[in-house]
């Protein structure tokens, strides 16, 4: 088998992170959505004031998957860590690096002091699903998710 290292992301890692969020996008039918730009992504989390930071498994000198996360306040709970996404890339699924990604993430909420952790899943997305269930999570039916989209200043100068 092949050894599995599990460490902290470093600029140099978002080119391939940028891959995975499009395999990602792809696969929850949805790929029109990727619209943030190279630059964006990669000052957004190593830049001057970070606001993302994430773990990447690595074998072999390739980067099979990543967990990205940032810091969400809530005002019953306060800090919170918000795991934006996890993904394996296809042909390495099935090989336990999920489970490394995900003890990663819960073991740094932890050490951090959060008081839990959020994430979202697509109600039809039962490999995921089946996959936090055997942490135990807790599936919240009662909220709604909402948004609003913005341009932003970048995008209308190249309109």
């Amino acid at each position: 088998m092949q050894e599995i290292k599990i460490r902290r992301a470093v600029r140099e890692d978002c080119p391939r992170l940028l891959e995975l969020i499009r395999e990602l996008a792809e696969y929850e039918k949805a790929p029109q959505e990727v619209t943030v730009s190279p630059d964006h992504f990669a000052d957004s989390g190593f830049g001057d004031k970070p606001v993302w930071w994430a773990f990447v498994a690595e074998t072999e000198g390739v980067v099979a998957g990543f967990a990205l996360y940032y810091i969400r306040y809530s005002t019953w709970k306060g800090q919170r860590l918000y795991l934006e996404d996890i993904l394996v890339t296809q042909s390495m699924r099935g090989k336990g690096i999920g489970r490394l990604l995900m003890d990663q993430v819960i073991a740094e909420a932890k050490e951090k002091n959060f008081s839990g952790m959020m994430w979202q899943v697509l109600d039809w997305n039962e490999p995921a699903i089946n996959f936090y269930k055997k942490y135990e999570a807790h599936f919240d039916p009662e909220w709604i998710n909402c948004s609003l989209n913005f341009k932003r200043r970048t995008e209308l100068a190249e309109v």
